[in-house]
């Protein structure tokens, strides 16, 4: 079926309250689900499916954001309903977001609180499938000198080499760091693995005189920052 078969079937035809475009313009784009926000860029749907829908079954069958960045242009323009133009455009603002997301990081972002490490990951931190470990490196003023991604996987102190975390801070310098995991059960709470690494890895920073500043566990919209919970850094 071609997008000009399929255009009769647009998010005009939602109530007007329920239009992502409108829903944009009323109150703003954050407050605006990414099916919402992939509607806007679709802008009609398939048969039985309007663009809203068809959004979250992109996002469901893709993985997510990152699923849909991660695919190829022609995986993403097969998709039922889709045809080169809806793949070209979403293909463009994803790569508009990644974009800014280099900009903002060219400019060395300072973290003053666990929250301004969730923000500055959770999007592409939050979808992964897996278990996924990253090292913030941070200058003496906390600013965000570059972003290590270790390891892939079931993460815990067995598996994880303590020197691994440690080696790219040295080669850049760096006077802190900060550890970064997600957990895609959705759930933050930090396990016994989990507290057992941070202690490992602060002990470790402790000898070689790079700060351990936190550890923070993403979940599905919140996270958990393990040096306020006291776990691990005791």
């Amino acid at each position: 079926m071609t997008e000009k078969q399929n255009s009769g079937y647009t998010i005009m035809e939602l109530d007007a309250q329920e239009r992502p475009r409108e829903r944009l313009e009323s109150v703003g784009a954050y407050s605006l689900s990414n099916a919402e926000l992939l509607a806007i860029l679709l802008r009609v749907g398939v048969r039985g499916e309007n663009a809203v829908q068809m959004g979250q079954r992109l996002l469901n069958e893709m993985g997510g954001l990152l699923g849909l960045q991660r695919s190829s242009f022609v995986e993403l323009k097969n998709q039922h309903g889709m045809g080169a133009a809806k793949a070209a455009q979403i293909k463009a603002a994803l790569e508009l977001g990644k974009r800014l997301r280099a900009l903002d990081f060219g400019e060395r972002p300072a973290i003053h609180e666990p929250q301004d490490v969730f923000e500055m990951v959770r999007d592409e931190m939050s979808p992964l499938l897996q278990e996924h470990l990253w090292v913030l490196l941070l200058t003496i003023r906390n600013q965000v000198i570059h972003i290590e991604k270790l390891y892939k996987g079931s993460l815990n102190a067995s598996t994880v080499r303590v020197a691994e975390v440690f080696k790219p801070a040295i080669q850049h310098n760096a006077a802190g760091v900060i550890l970064v995991h997600n957990h895609p059960s959705g759930d933050p709470s930090p396990s016994p693995e989990d507290v057992i690494l941070t202690r490992a890895v602060v002990q470790a920073g402790s000898l070689l005189d790079i700060k351990v500043l936190d550890h923070i566990i993403v979940g599905h919209g919140k996270f958990t920052s393990l040096k306020k919970e006291r776990k691990g850094f005791e």
